[in-house]
C-alpha cells in the first residue's frame, strides 16, 4: 500500500519502524552495536544479516534505515545509503563503481571538491577522466567509448544553473553500458524525476535542503537494490562514510516538511528572479526557472520548475560586488545552500576560489557572480533588502 502514497504522504510516513513502546515520533536508536541472544545467532548474523538485522553503526542501524527508506520513497529508487556528508557520497560512488583502467566522462561546471576527486583523487588510483561541456551533446556524444564505466554531472551546476539533459546524456552512456551518477542537489527530491529520465545513482548533499535548517552535515546515494548493497554499501561501511544515527534521525524529522519548504523557497525565487531580471545594477540574472534562462524549456520539462537557487552577476566587478553582500541586511554570507535563511555566497572568493581564473572565466564564475539560495522569509520583504542592497554598488 505505501507504494501507492502520493509525495507528502511518503514524506511523512515511509520507511517508519516503530520499537515495542509505539512511539509517535521516530526513536533515535543512538547506539554504536546491538546485542545477540547467543553464540550462534551472532555467527549467524555475521555470515548474512535478515531485514531489519544490525551488526554495527558503520554497517547500519535502524534510525538511519528510516532515513535511507524515506529518501529512496521520495526519489522512487528501490533503496539508498546514507552518508556523512554530501561529499561522502560523491567520493564514495564514484570511489565504488570504479577501478584502475576505467574511464569517466564528466560534466566540467562542478563544484570545487567534486573537481578534486576528479582530477586529483581518480587519476591517482589509474582511473581516466574526461570532462565535457556539460549542455553541448556533440561533446558528450564524442567523449563516451566502449571503455567508459560511469558519467557523472551536476543536474543543474553550481553556481551558474546550466541544466544537463538527463534523458539524453543517459541514453548516450545507457549505449556503451555505462552508468549515470547524478548529482541532484539544487534539482532537490521534491523536484527530481531523475529516475525515469535514466539515472543510474542519485547523490545528495542533506545538508542542503533535506536538513534545510543549517544544522548538520549528511549525504544519501540513491539507486537499485543491486548497485547500492552489493557495490555503494561493501565501499562505504568499510571505508567509514556512515552517516551517525542522531544526524539520520534530524534529517528523517526535516523530510517531513520538505516539500513545503521547497515549493515556498522556489516560489519566492522565481518572484525575485522576475524582479531582478533587468535590474540596471546586473550585467544578468540566471534562474533555470525564468523564461531569459536558455535551457528554460529544458527545466519545465525535466523538473516542471527552477528550484531555489538564482545567480546574479553585479556590474561593477568585485569592488561594487562586495559593496552589495555588505550592505544586505537580511541575506546572509554564507557558502551553504538550501537553507530557511536566505543566503549569498561569491563563488569566485570562496566556494571556487581554488579554480584558475581561465577555468572560472569558461565556468563563468566572474568577480561580479553572487550564487543566491533563497529562504522562507516574507517575499517583499526580501525583495527590499536587495533593491536597498544594489542602490549602494
Amino acid at each position: 500500500m505505501s507504494k501507492d502514497w502520493n509525495r507528502r504522504t511518503k514524506l511523512v510516513h515511509a520507511g517508519t519502524r516503530r520499537s515495542q513502546y509505539n512511539e509517535v515520533s521516530e526513536a533515535i536508536f543512538l547506539t554504536q552495536g546491538f546485542v545477540y541472544e547467543s553464540a550462534e545467532a551472532a555467527e549467524a548474523r555475521f555470515l548474512k544479516a535478515g531485514k531489519d538485522e544490525f551488526i554495527y553503526a558503520r554497517y547500519g542501524n535502524p534510525t538511519v534505515a528510516m532515513f535511507e527508506d524515506r529518501m529512496a520513497a521520495l526519489e522512487g529508487t528501490e533503496d539508498g545509503f546514507a552518508t556523512a556528508s554530501g561529499m561522502a557520497a560523491v567520493s564514495g560512488a564514484l570511489m565504488a563503481v570504479l577501478k584502475a583502467g576505467d574511464h569517466v566522462v564528466a560534466g566540467r561546471a562542478l563544484f570545487g571538491s567534486c573537481l578534486y576527486v576528479l582530477e586529483q583523487v581518480l587519476p591517482r588510483y589509474g582511473v581516466k577522466v574526461s570532462f565535457v561541456d556539460g549542455t553541448d551533446m556533440a561533446q558528450w556524444r564524442a567523449a563516451i567509448t566502449a571503455e567508459t564505466r560511469a558519467v557523472f554531472f551536476e543536474s543543474i551546476s553550481n553556481p551558474a544553473l546550466e541544466v544537463i539533459d538527463i534523458q539524453a546524456v543517459s541514453d548516450l552512456a545507457h549505449e556503451v553500458g555505462a552508468l549515470v551518477v547524478v548529482d541532484n542537489v539544487f534539482a532537490t527530491p521534491v523536484f527530481s524525476r531523475a529516475v525515469e529520465q535514466g539515472a543510474d545513482l542519485i547523490i545528495y548533499s542533506t545538508t542542503k535542503h533535506v536538513d534545510g535548517q543549517g544544522r548538520t552535515l549528511g549525504g544519501v546515494i540513491l539507486g537499485s537494490t543491486a548497485l547500492i548493497r552489493e557495490t555503494v554499501e561493501p565501499y562505504m561501511k568499510h571505508t567509514g562514510g556512515s552517516m551517525s544515527p542522531f544526524t539520520a534521525w534530524m534529517m528523517v524529522k526535516s523530510l517531513e516538511t520538505i516539500d513545503l519548504r521547497v515549493r515556498a523557497q522556489t516560489a519566492t525565487a522565481l518572484s525575485l528572479a522576475e524582479v531582478l531580471a533587468d535590474h540596471p545594477k546586473l550585467h544578468r540574472m540566471i534562474y533555470p526557472g525564468h523564461s531569459s534562462h536558455p535551457q528554460h524549456a529544458l527545466v519545465k520539462q525535466q523538473m516542471g520548475e527552477g528550484g531555489t537557487v538564482l545567480s546574479i552577476d553585479v556590474a561593477g566587478g568585485q569592488e561594487a560586488t562586495f559593496r552589495f553582500l555588505n550592505a544586505l541586511q537580511i541575506v546572509i554570507i554564507s557558502n551553504n545552500l538550501g537553507d530557511s535563511k536566505s543566503i549569498a555566497t561569491h563563488p569566485a572568493t570562496t566556494t571556487h576560489q581554488r579554480l584558475p581564473e581561465a577555468q572560472k572565466i569558461i565556468l563563468g564564475i566572474t568577480p561580479g557572480l553572487v550564487r543566491l539560495s533563497i529562504g522562507l522569509e516574507d517575499k517583499a520583504d526580501l525583495i527590499a533588502d536587495f533593491h536597498q542592497a544594489l542602490e549602494r554598488c
